[in-house]
């Protein structure tokens, strides 16, 4: 039985199928997607629990993906975590801003990854 559904909105492949195995591994099922535009149309085909949102991103930013999803009557309910290697003040004030549930920094833990997808995901 399933704990849930993730999308991972992740463009580094070995990023992405490392989250996707913790995951998978940890009883829960999940969609993928590399870029936020496809990210976007998954989350609203999908209605997955949770997504795990990479910032840097080609085409849109993981930022304005998390806007739209805000915006969107259809995945505004949906938490959102932010997944980036940036560890620079100015680029945590703007995930802050942004209204992220919460953020983890690559490299990925995965306890710490684990404990917040449980915590989060509806």
């Amino acid at each position: 039985m399933s704990k849930g559904l993730v999308l991972i909105v992740e463009d580094n492949e070995k990023n992405r199928r490392l989250l996707r195995d913790i995951l998978q591994a940890n009883g829960y099922d999940t969609v993928e997607s590399e870029t936020a535009e496809e990210g976007l149309e998954l989350a609203r085909q999908s209605r997955p629990g949770l997504v795990l949102m990479d910032i840097q991103l080609p085409g849109i930013d993981g930022i304005e993906a998390r806007e739209r999803l805000r915006d969107d009557p259809q995945t505004l309910d949906i938490p959102v975590v932010a997944v980036t290697a940036s560890v620079m003040q100015h680029d945590q004030d703007r995930i802050e801003q942004a209204g992220f549930d919460a953020f983890h920094y690559k490299p990925i833990r995965i306890k710490e990854i684990l404990a917040t997808v449980e915590e989060l995901l509806v």
